[in-house]
């Protein structure tokens, strides 16, 4: 559902004035001797309506893509839950084993001297 309200559809129906003039410079170019004002008229509101046309699938295009982009990044706010897990008596037990045999070893080095 969509968080917003949709805009007015007149809105998005009306043509822009730089489409309008554009259709019409088209519809110009491409008149054939003895073609009237109205059919030149109705050529350009043809054109204008395939230009409207093609900017709604160029919108619906990028925003296909951009919902493509967001669903093949990576989320980066999953933050990893590391569990503690006890850490076995061996693991504890091995470093002050070998702090004390070096230690043995240092002093029997140092008293035989």
């Amino acid at each position: 559902m969509a968080k917003y309200p949709k805009k007015n559809s007149q809105k998005n129906d009306a043509i822009s004035e730089r489409t309008k003039e554009e259709a019409l410079q088209i519809a110009k170019g491409t008149q054939k001797p003895g073609q009237t004002k109205e059919q030149t008229k109705l050529i350009s509101q043809g054109i204008q309506k395939g230009i409207n046309q093609y900017k709604k699938q160029y919108k619906a295009k990028v925003r296909a893509l951009d919902k493509a982009n967001k669903k093949s990044q990576p989320k980066e706010d999953v933050v990893e839950v590391i569990e503690n897990q006890p850490v076995s008596r061996v693991a504890i037990v091995v470093p002050w084993v070998l702090l004390t045999i070096s230690w043995c070893v240092f002093l029997y080095y140092y008293l035989a001297k």
